[in-house]
């Protein structure tokens, strides 16, 4: 039977343990206690309940990185990415271009005549298609003809100017604007042979000799894109 000196005494030690065990529960806790959900090695806790409460080596700024207590500092965002900027195609500055045609008239007009051959229609429809596939902006043409020295200076004038406003109206009737075209005839101005005939006499060779100064010459320009390859 205890005496009233050890029921005294075992009592004291039992609220002591219980003291003990009501601040473990309530103060102090470590980072290996089942009751703490979340634990900073600084000494700042958070138990499962969610209360927060300080070991003994709490700190400010420890307890900044503590979720749901009290001085804590959300960290900030990460920047957004940075999105380099993808620079805008270059476009190509229209460049003006021109290009002439030179048909001979031998293949459009019979000798000394002014309507067209068959084969001199062709021709035409080939360099129209060449033309369409230059698709310059404001484009414009300018058709010439030229003839041989053989016959008056006169003749030959109107000749040229006959035969450059017969392929001015083929063009125009496939389809080319009427006021971006334009004829004239040089008559025998300008021609390419120079000397080479001067010494040939019979007609006939004479006429095939000076063959390439009867000519047409068709110059389309305007402004065109020239794509690098």
């Amino acid at each position: 039977m205890l005496t009233i000196k050890q029921t005294l005494t075992s009592f004291a030690i039992v609220a002591a343990f219980a003291a003990t065990g009501a601040q473990a529960a309530t103060e102090i806790y470590v980072t290996n206690s089942t009751n703490v959900s979340e634990a900073n090695p600084e000494g700042a806790v958070k138990i499962s309940d969610g209360t927060c409460v300080q070991t003994g080596s709490w700190t400010a700024e420890a307890a900044k990185s503590v979720k749901g207590c009290q001085g804590y500092v959300a960290p900030a965002a990460a920047p957004a990415p940075v999105v380099e900027a993808k620079p805008a195609p270059v476009v190509p500055a229209p460049q003006k271009t021109a290009k002439k045609f030179e048909l001979r008239a031998d293949t459009l007009f019979a000798f000394d005549k002014a309507d067209l051959k068959p084969a001199g229609k062709d021709a035409l429809d080939a360099l129209y298609v060449e033309v369409q596939n230059m698709n310059p902006t404001d484009g414009v043409a300018a058709v010439v003809g030229f003839t041989d020295r053989i016959g008056s200076l006169k003749h030959n004038q109107g000749l040229s100017e006959r035969r450059a406003n017969t392929v001015r109206n083929y063009l125009i009737s496939k389809g080319a604007p009427a006021d971006k075209i334009t004829a004239e005839g040089r008559g025998p101005a300008d021609p390419v042979t120079g000397d080479t005939c001067k010494n040939v006499k019979p007609r006939a060779k004479l006429i095939e000799c000076l063959a390439p100064d009867r000519r047409v010459e068709v110059t389309v320009s305007g402004s065109a894109v020239v794509v690098k390859q």
